[in-house]
């Protein structure tokens, strides 16, 4: 069986990502904190028909213990298909009240993570001989929006490193990005303001953590597709 590695895989887009992906028929080890539990369910489901599901609880803010995930990664898988960075932070604030720590965070988690942990496990991605690795950013990496310049920060950074990544592991690594548009409102936004920005979508509607799921999951079939930054938007990167 391929392995996947999913961070982020408790909830909202990660949860469907790591679904689809067991689906299809991948053994998985689901990276998941304050969500845990939710991840643990799945596992235990794919668990019951035959899989290789393994949950780590790592804190991917703290440097020491995504290290620590890479070598318990390694223990234990001598070859990784598919790495899927889908943990991040997102967090409104005005720019004049984000503190260090808040800036902190977010880059810890958005950007040093994904660097790190692919780093650390580039011994078992080479070695899968055609691996993927997938970051998921979003479209304010290119369109900002007020209230979230550390955000939109971090998943330009992650945009950039998709590309940086592309030219330098191949041939055996490929990296590619999904950049979602509105699959899953954060909590709080009311339904105003939804439908305020969903006048920007030309689609007109809200989309599904699971269209996320399949965009990577084309991405992993679509093996001369290299470098590519996908918009999972309903066409909103177009618009003005």
């Amino acid at each position: 069986m391929p392995v996947a590695i999913v961070t982020g895989a408790g909830q909202r887009v990660g949860l469907a990502v790591a679904r689809a992906l067991l689906e299809d028929g991948f053994d998985a080890v689901l990276c998941a904190h304050r969500s845990r539990a939710s991840a643990e369910e799945l596992a235990a489901e794919f668990r019951a028909r035959g899989r290789a599901v393994v949950v780590e609880g790592t804190d991917l803010a703290d440097g020491g213990a995504v290290d620590a995930l890479a070598a318990r990664i390694r223990e234990q898988h001598q070859q990784v298909h598919l790495l899927v960075h889908n943990a991040g932070v997102f967090e409104e604030a005005p720019f004049g009240t984000i503190t260090r720590a808040q800036y902190a965070r977010m880059q810890a988690i958005n950007v040093e993570a994904p660097f790190f942990l692919t780093q650390g496990l580039l011994a078992p991605l080479r070695a899968a001989g055609d691996a993927l690795v997938v970051h998921v950013t979003d479209i304010t990496a290119d369109r900002p929006i007020s209230r979230h310049a550390h955000y939109s920060m971090s998943k330009a950074a992650l945009a950039m490193l998709t590309r940086a990544l592309t030219v330098e592991l191949g041939p055996t690594v490929r990296v590619c990005s999904v950049a979602p548009g509105y699959v899953a409102f954060p909590e709080g936004w009311n339904e105003e303001r939804r439908e305020r920005l969903l006048q920007r979508v030309p689609l007109r509607r809200v989309g599904a953590p699971d269209d996320v799921a399949q965009a990577i999951l084309f991405l992993w079939r679509a093996k001369y597709v290299n470098g590519l930054e996908l918009p999972v938007d309903g066409g909103r990167q177009v618009v003005l």
